[in-house]
């Protein structure tokens, strides 16, 4: 069975600087692909590839058997990217009222909005929205056309832990139901608690691909993967264990690994930081 979206030897370029460099992914249906990679890897230009928002400077990039820029292609497909601006006057039913309109046999109103805890605020409207409500309706409308594959750029920040739960078990009951997902997170965690399929990504090129057990046992020796004359730390940290350790900062047990890869390129140590209130004090990954 041909993939729903492949790469074959994708390359995107801007100027001098290659976000993407030889990429080639096949994306079967009913699978969930978690994209892992730090800042600045290369992920979010991958997405805009298969959804056509961009072409590669050299190399293929199909979607549904065909070119992902031709309208046609991209009618079973759902997109929620990195950032998302929702018209401040409208309510929230109109949104998703709007978006609905585009498809023949959209999810009704009330049960996506049940579905990614947004009920009882149909009438808002979205400038009314908190930060998280804003992020969780934006996924949402992804899904309300019932695409066949769903693209998900970094879905759950700004997110509190109540309200990411909440949209990964909204994602789960749809690749249970046979969807297919592809979503990107610099967080281990989140691919962790949803992915069956890891491609890890860095400096534009895919790293490791496999079961997240699969890519784990690389962890000792990706210096001898590709990565340049220097292990590539800045991946090597994503794909650490994430077993019990130690805050450095106030010396409480934590499972939250955050990284700096410009620091962790001076020195191997890794940093354990939890989400106290002193986190804040501390550069962000």
């Amino acid at each position: 069975m041909d993939p729903l979206a492949r790469t074959l030897n994708a390359t995107r370029s801007y100027g001098s600087v290659t976000a993407l460099d030889g990429v080639s992914l096949d994306v079967p249906a009913g699978q969930l692909l978690g994209l892992l990679g730090p800042n600045g890897a290369g992920k979010t230009t991958l997405l805009q590839l298969l959804s056509g928002l961009r072409r590669p400077t050299s190399g293929t990039v199909e979607l549904f058997g065909g070119d992902p820029r031709e309208a046609s292609r991209r009618r079973r497909l759902g997109s929620t990217p990195q950032e998302t601006g929702l018209p401040p006057t409208l309510r929230v039913q109109e949104v998703v009222d709007f978006v609905a309109g585009h498809f023949d046999h959209p999810v009704p109103t009330g049960e996506l909005l049940e579905q990614f805890g947004l009920t009882g605020l149909n009438r808002r409207q979205t400038g009314g929205l908190s930060g998280g409500q804003k992020r969780r309706l934006a996924v949402a409308v992804a899904f309300v056309g019932r695409p066949d594959l769903v693209l998900l750029d970094e879905p759950t920040t700004g997110l509190d832990v109540e309200a990411r739960h909440g949209l990964w078990d909204a994602v789960r009951v749809y690749h249970r139901g046979g969807g297919t997902v592809v979503l990107t997170s610099h967080y281990l965690q989140e691919v962790e608690a949803l992915a069956e399929r890891v491609v890890v990504i860095d400096q534009g090129q895919v790293r490791a691909d496999g079961t997240l057990a699969q890519v784990r046992s690389l962890g000792p020796g990706l210096a001898a993967s590709g990565c340049g004359p220097r292990p590539c730390l800045s991946w090597r940290a994503l794909i650490a264990s994430t077993a019990k350790a130690t805050c450095t900062s106030c010396g409480q047990p934590t499972r939250t690994r955050w990284f700096d890869s410009s620091s962790a390129r001076e020195s191997p140590s890794l940093t354990w930081r939890c989400r106290r209130p002193h986190w804040k004090r501390h550069s962000s990954p």
